[in-house]
């Protein structure tokens, strides 16, 4: 029997565990005082009550004591030139610099792309997750294959399912595999065919037979708990190609394929069983609550671990 109750807790531990840092983050996510938005403003006024006198051909104020000379008025050249040399109204490019920049998502949706190239903590492949998307065109058939391809074949992907290898062994699980490189190897193809499989069944194939969108579609809106519970619902409700919300069969019945298909197929005698593919069902399940999870609250750490290396870069 493979050991999938160490992995439920394992699940368990790194949900608590990024349950806390996601609280962290948005904890710390104030909005900046309002004196912080005009505090440049009198600089700015007092730039614009000196130029415009100019811009008329009006004699600037002389000091009191100097007292105001007429050779001080602007000539008709000055004052033709002097609108140059004043600050343009702002463009539209200047007014994006001061916007926040967008994130892959963002860009993904406006040229049209179906999917991001966002990564989970910078390393693990996070292309079916679109930030702040609304309604976009839904995906076809050979997206839907494409996206998982790229994402079950990145190279982040083979570590990921090394350091799987590595912990299942130390566990001992699936003793049938035994120990040493011809065990280690046994369970890292055992690994690579699970999340393949899975991969392909839940975002690709059952996606396109059922008309459904395999992409994870963040929330961003509300606390932590009203997160917590979209995050959480999106293992039994997903958005259909039409738009609309339905229940997730490509989850439900992709999952349950997977497993049957990976238990019967490849893995050690003992372990074929319906009670055994049962468990594996419920833990790949399992598996993606958490990354839904995590993507939903993936763009706030992100932003939190970029506002901590900008403020130590300032002097």
């Amino acid at each position: 029997m493979r050991n999938y109750r160490k992995s439920l807790k394992r699940s368990l531990l790194a949900a608590l565990t990024l349950s806390s840092v996601a609280s962290a983050c948005l904890a710390q996510e104030k909005p900046a005082p309002p004196f912080e938005q005009t505090s440049e403003s009198p600089a700015t006024a007092s730039g614009a009550a000196t130029l415009s006198p100019d811009a008329r051909g009006i004699p600037q104020a002389a000091d009191p004591e100097a007292g105001a000379a007429p050779q001080n008025a602007a000539s008709p050249a000055t004052a033709a030139t002097t609108p140059q040399t004043t600050a343009p109204p702002s463009s539209p490019s200047n007014q994006s610099a001061t916007q926040p920049a967008q994130t892959s998502q963002n860009k993904a949706e406006s040229t049209g792309q179906a999917t991001s190239k966002d990564r989970l903590f910078y390393t693990l492949p996070n292309f079916l997750t679109l930030e702040n998307a609304g309604q976009v065109p839904p995906m076809s058939a050979g997206e839907k294959f494409k996206a998982v391809t790229r994402s079950s074949f990145d190279p982040a992907q083979f570590a990921w399912y090394g350091l799987l290898s590595g912990i299942s062994q130390a566990e001992n699980s699936e003793p049938g595999y035994g120990q040493g490189a011809e065990g280690y190897a046994k369970r890292y193809g055992a690994a690579l065919g699970d999340g393949v499989i899975e991969g392909y069944m839940v975002g690709a194939a059952m996606p396109a037979l059922f008309r459904q969108d395999p992409r994870y579609f963040q929330s961003g809106k509300g606390g932590f708990w009203r997160r917590t519970g979209y995050a959480v619902s999106r293992i039994l409700i997903t958005r259909g190609d039409s738009g609309n919300n339905q229940f997730n069969v490509s989850e439900i019945l992709g999952s349950g394929l997977g497993a049957g298909i990976s238990t019967y197929s490849y893995h050690p005698h003992a372990d074929k069983t319906l009670s055994n593919t049962a468990n594996v069902w419920g833990t790949q399940m399992s598996y993606d609550v958490l990354s839904f999870f995590v993507k939903e609250f993936w763009p706030d750490i992100r932003r939190k671990m970029h506002k901590n290396k900008t403020d130590q870069q300032q002097p």
